[in-house]
């Protein structure tokens, strides 16, 4: 087979490809695509389920400069390889080379940054503004997964496209399935019309006879019309978007180019806004994937032979599955707990819960912000409401934490996976801002743990406490419970791990194991240092921090997230505020938006590893020694 792949440079080399070229150049991205992310990780199922429509989108539009908006970037890995990025494709997601999702730095094809679902159709509608503001003539099309349009605020931009009125194409690309399967009316809409070949016939058969009716004046005229408009809102499946002010284009063979090039083209001569419905599956071409298409959505290095996992599962628990494993144990003698999850079941480790607990487990897909009203709903009727969510997802939802939870007082338990630093997926995905925003919250009380034995102390805690909570945890190990759990710990109560004379660590969640490593090579050192694990950032245990600070010359915090705003900037608050006058020096991660990479090299480059913290707390130490 000729390598067509390694010839295209740009996408106008694609625009000259003959229709056998690009059969053969999608097999080529398959096997591309499926040799990178075998060997580096990645999301595989949604960029392999989309190759075709790449390459047919590619064919129809001249990028850059028509706009293809990209809705989060899981299925734009062929797009990658079609726009200049081949050379560089095996570096996707390491650190310092490609991201794993569209960037606007990266290449002037990723038109626009998507780390987060559903915001495709409304990013598309303002460029499509824009254009016409300027007079310009060019397309602009956002390509949105069915897993989207769970998201309100796809919603939000598909109405308020079709009251504008502006050339906007929108390929809702639908494989139904997101991370975890679809939930709710429209992917039950959508299954309907993947399921009946009969649709498509029926709209031309309807068409066909309404056109052979005679008029026989105005009100005949005005008859026929309505039963057109009746019989079309009946059987016509674009009938939905259509009510939208979209014209509807499908469904249509995600895998027959011919046919989508053809509709593209149909769909950009047409003007206005136009929806283009084209059914794929995810996984396509990779059986492991098609047959495990959640498994296979996104994660590490796998036998290409068999789709397993190259790296064996760590014997270790994770935060996630600690948390999990905590919930159903407690959801077993209080029918009040339920659990809620925005479509990552799996990710959050609630798939546990959603097996021994079906009644009582909810996903809600990709509406964070309905998440945590439909839980505040649940909570002001006397049930247990625990909201699992990765912490960056959170941030979607910031208003509803404060007006539907935080004012009400309600007790909603929110467990924010992913904290700190997230690793490959990069800044769209780290959970660097939830100790900032939700410290600034009156009367959320915010806990991270240290490990397995914490997290699930803190969890009888919240479920224990009558208002709202939030609990952090990163992706990372969290030990084992142990047989005896701590039980419920008091709130605002912090503990003191070791004493020291030179220095005072001030840690919280994953950071206290460092700062306890950091003491262990400052000792060696003959530097003492005394490390404090605050658990809770809010309340902050005032008492014992200023205990820790008494006498030593030198303070160090250190924390995994943003420095401004965190658990730095309130012990130094504290501090100041009382006069006390320390060497202190903040440790957290910076005010910038970090890469992506490993975990272990993100914390490094941070200056989160126990030899960087020990290197801070000896400087200091040394200066305060010169000083005196």
């Amino acid at each position: 087979m000729s390598r067509h792949l390694e010839r295209i440079h740009s996408p106008h080399d694609v625009r000259s490809l003959d229709a056998q070229a690009r059969v053969e150049l999608c097999q080529e991205l398959r096997e591309q695509i499926l040799r990178t992310v075998s060997e580096h990780g990645g999301h595989l199922g949604a960029s392999l389920g989309v190759v075709e429509l790449t390459v047919a989108l590619h064919t129809v539009f001249e990028s850059p400069r028509d706009r293809l908006v990209w809705d989060v970037g899981h299925q734009a890995y062929a797009h990658k390889l079609l726009t200049g990025r081949a050379d560089r494709f095996d570096t996707i997601r390491q650190h310092g080379g490609l991201s794993g999702f569209l960037r606007r730095s990266e290449s002037p094809h990723d038109v626009f940054g998507a780390g987060h679902a559903s915001t495709a159709i409304s990013a598309a509608l303002g460029m499509a503004q824009a254009r016409d503001l300027r007079g310009e003539r060019h397309a602009v099309v956002a390509i949105v997964g069915d897993g989207a349009l769970t998201g309100g605020l796809a919603y939000e931009g598909l109405n308020n496209a079709g009251m504008l009125g502006s050339d906007l194409i929108v390929v809702m690309n639908d494989n139904s399935m997101s991370i975890s399967p679809n939930v709710g009316a429209l992917s039950r809409y959508l299954t309907r019309l993947r399921a009946d070949p009969a649709y498509a016939q029926m709209k031309r058969d309807i068409e066909r006879l309404m056109g052979l009716v005679p008029v026989l004046g105005h009100r005949v005229t005005r008859v026929v019309e309505r039963v057109k408009d009746g019989l079309r809102h009946v059987l016509v499946p674009g009938a939905f978007f259509e009510a939208l002010g979209f014209r509807y284009l499908g469904p249509i063979d995600g895998y027959d180019m011919t046919e989508m090039i053809q509709v593209l083209k149909n769909a950009r001569e047409m003007g206005g806004p136009v929806l283009v419905h084209v059914v794929t599956e995810k996984g396509r071409g990779y059986g492991p994937a098609v047959s495990a298409p959640d498994r296979l959505h996104g994660g590490g290095p796998f036998d290409l032979a068999t789709g397993r996992a190259k790296a064996p599962a760590t014997a270790t628990p994770s935060f996630s599955q600690v948390m999990a494993e905590t919930l159903c144990r407690l959801a077993r003698t209080d029918r009040r707990i339920v659990a809620i999850t925005a479509a990552m079941a799996d990710g959050t480790g609630l798939s546990r819960f959603r097996e021994e607990h079906p009644s009582r487990f909810f996903d809600v897909g990709i509406a964070e912000e309905h998440a945590v009203t439909f839980a505040a709903g649940l909570a002001s009727q006397g049930m247990r409401p625990v909201v699992g969510i990765y912490s960056t997802f959170m941030q979607r939802a910031y208003d509803q934490v404060i007006h539907d939870v935080g004012i009400q007082r309600l007790p909603v338990l929110f467990c924010l996976d992913r904290a700190g630093l997230a690793g490959e997926d990069g800044a769209t995905h780290h959970g660097s801002f939830d100790l900032t925003y939700m410290n600034a919250i009156p009367g959320l009380v915010v806990a991270a743990p240290r490990d397995a034995r914490t997290l699930s102390a803190l969890m009888e805690t919240a479920l224990a406490h009558d208002g709202p909570m939030v609990i952090r945890y990163p992706k990372a190990p969290a030990g084992r419970i142990g047989p005896q759990p701590e039980g419920p710990l008091p709130i605002g109560k912090g503990e003191m791990l070791r004493p020291g004379r030179d220095a005072a660590l001030i840690a919280v969640g994953a950071m206290v194991p460092v700062a306890e490593a950091a003491a262990d090579l400052l000792a060696a050192r003959n530097i003492f240092a005394s490390v404090v694990d605050v658990r809770f950032l809010k309340p902050l245990d005032c008492d014992l921090i200023l205990e820790a600070t008494r006498d030593v010359p030198v303070v160090v915090t250190i924390e995994e997230g943003a420095i401004t705003g965190g658990l730095g900037a309130r012990v130094a608050m504290l501090l100041g505020t009382l006069g006390v006058e320390r060497r202190l020096r903040l440790l957290g991660l910076p005010d910038h938006f970090i890469e992506h990479g490993r975990r272990e090299e993100l914390l490094e480059e941070a200056g989160l590893t126990p030899a960087a913290v020990a290197q801070a707390v000896g400087e200091l130490a040394g200066a305060a020694m010169d000083a005196s």
